[in-house]
C-alpha cells in the first residue's frame, strides 16, 4: 500500500503575515526586507503585485525598487511569522502525529493511517486549506503523492491557494515534462551539467542511465534517478523529533558589496568565530569546511575543502575559509558570503595526521572555550577581535549570531 504524503508550503508567506497586521498592504507593490539605506536588506518574501513587476526573493532591495517604482518595503517581524508557523502547525498536528517542518512556512505530513478517519489524502489537503484560510487568514499550496519528492513538486505546481496530486498513475504525464531544476536538491551546477548531456526535464533524468548520473554526480546522481522515478522512501519525521545534526553554518550579506580583501577577511573571521562557537555549544567539531559566495550579479558558487583533523576554532576554520576564497574567487564585488562546517564528530573525537598542526588547533579550542565563558558572563563585547573593530561598519554580531543555524540533513545541500 502507497503511502499518503502531503507537502504543505504557505503561501509568500512572510509577505502575507504582514497583511494581517496592515490590511493596506494587500492593494500594492510590497516585499519584506531589510534596511534600504544600510543595504544589508534583500528581498527576504513579496506579494503576488509585485512578483508580477518582476521583483525576486534574495535580489537587493535597491534593485527591486527599480523593477517595481514605488514598491513598499516592510522590516521582517520574525517573531509574528514563528507564531503563525506555530499556529499552522497546530492544525495539521490533528491530522496526524508525523509532521516535518522544512523551514517555518512549509511541512511534509503522512496522512497514510488518517485516511479513514478524514477521507483520502486530497480530501485532507483542501480541509486543512479551507481551515488555514478561514481560522489564520492566509493561503497554502498543497501537493499530495506519495513520496515527499512529489508531495514538495505538488505544492511548487499550482500557486496560490491550490491542492495538486500527483499519483503512480498520472506522475509520468505531470511530472516529468518539467524542468529539472525544479527537482529538489538540483542547484545550477547540477542543472548545467545536466543540460551539457541533454538532460532538460525531469523525464530526462528519469529514462537517463544511472552509470552516467553515478559517473557525473556520484551518489547524488543515484539518488537523482531515483527522486525522478518515483523511487524516493524517506520518513516523514513525527512531531518534535530532534534530527541528527548534518552542519552548523552561518552566512551574512554586507551593508555594500565587498571588494577590499580586509574587509573580506573580517567578514570571514566574524562568521567562522560564531560557526565554531556553537560547533563547541553543542560539543561537536567537523572534518569540512565550505565557503559559499553570492557575487553582485546573484551569481552563487560553493566550494569545500576537507581537513585532517576535525576542528572547532574559529582561526582554522577562517584560514580553510579564506584559503577557499583566494583561490577560487575572480574579483567580482560580493554581495553575500556564508561558512560552513560539516562532516561532524563529537568534539575531541578526531585522527590525528602526521602532517597536521592538530595541537595548534586544540589550543585554540581551549583558549576560544575560555572566551566562550567570558563572553557569556561578562557579555559579547567584553572581547573582540581586532580585525572585528576595524571593519565595524559592516557587522550587526548579534544578528549575524541569530542566523548561525544547524542545517535540516533532508535538506541537504543543492549539487
Amino acid at each position: 500500500m502507497d503511502r499518503v504524503i502531503l507537502h504543505i508550503d504557505m503561501n509568500n508567506f512572510y509577505a502575507s503575515v504582514e497583511t494581517l497586521y496592515d490590511p493596506a498592504l494587500r492593494d500594492i507593490p510590497m516585499a519584506v526586507g531589510g534596511d534600504k539605506e544600510r543595504r544589508h536588506g534583500i528581498v527576504l518574501a513579496k506579494n503576488m503585485l509585485a512578483k508580477a513587476k518582476g521583483v525576486k526573493t534574495a535580489e537587493a532591495l535597491w534593485e527591486a525598487e527599480r523593477k517595481c517604482p514605488g514598491i513598499r518595503f516592510v522590516p521582517p517581524h520574525f517573531d509574528r511569522y514563528a507564531k503563525y508557523s506555530r499556529l499552522a502547525k497546530a492544525i495539521y498536528a490533528q491530522y496526524t502525529d508525523m509532521v516535518e517542518s522544512f523551514g517555518l512556512d512549509e511541512c511534509w505530513l503522512d496522512v497514510t493511517g488518517s485516511t479513514r478517519l478524514f477521507g483520502s489524502g486530497r480530501e485532507i489537503a483542501e480541509e486543512i486549506r479551507r481551515r488555514v484560510r478561514e481560522e489564520l487568514g492566509l493561503t497554502v499550496s498543497v501537493g499530495v503523492s506519495f513520496n515527499k519528492i512529489f508531495a514538495k513538486l505538488g505544492s511548487d505546481y499550482k500557486k496560490p491557494d491550490a491542492v495538486t496530486e500527483f499519483t503512480r498513475e498520472n506522475f509520468r504525464a505531470l511530472v516529468w515534462p518539467l524542468d529539472a531544476a525544479q527537482l529538489l536538491f538540483v542547484g545550477r551546477s547540477t542543472q548545467a551539467a545536466l543540460l551539457k548531456y541533454g538532460m532538460r526535464t525531469i523525464g530526462d533524468v528519469a529514462r537517463a542511465d544511472r552509470g552516467l548520473l553515478r559517473k557525473l554526480f556520484g551518489k547524488n546522481g543515484e539518488q537523482l534517478s531515483l527522486y525522478a522515478n518515483g523511487g524516493d522512501t524517506a520518513p516523514v519525521a513525527h512531531i518534535g523529533a530532534e534530527e541528527p545534526l548534518k552542519s552548523v553554518s552561518n552566512s551574512t550579506t554586507a551593508i555594500h558589496d565587498l571588494r577590499d580583501d580586509g574587509e573580506i577577511r573580517a567578514e570571514l573571521y566574524v562568521l567562522s568565530e560564531s560557526v565554531a562557537h556553537r560547533l563547541r555549544e553543542k560539543g561537536l567539531s567537523g572534518y569540512n569546511v565550505q565557503l559559499s559566495v553570492r557575487k553582485y550579479n546573484l551569481e552563487t558558487y560553493q566550494r569545500q575543502k576537507m581537513l585532517d583533523v576535525a576542528v572547532a576554532d574559529s582561526e582554522s576554520i577562517f584560514r580553510a575559509a579564506y584559503g577557499l576564497f583566494r583561490a577560487h574567487h575572480t574579483g567580482e564585488s560580493i554581495r553575500s558570503i556564508g561558512v560552513r562546517v560539516s562532516s561532524l564528530v563529537p568534539l575531541g573525537m578526531t585522527q590525528c595526521s602526521l602532517f597536521s598542526d592538530a595541537a595548534r588547533g586544540q589550543r585554540m579550542q581551549k583558549l576560544e572555550t575560555a572566551v566562550d565563558f567570558l563572553r557569556c558572563k561578562y557579555g559579547d563585547g567584553v572581547i573582540e577581535r581586532g580585525i572585528q573593530r576595524m571593519h565595524s561598519g559592516l557587522f550587526e554580531t548579534e544578528d549575524a549570531r541569530r542566523r548561525t543555524h544547524i542545517e535540516n540533513p533532508f535538506k541537504g545541500v543543492a549539487v
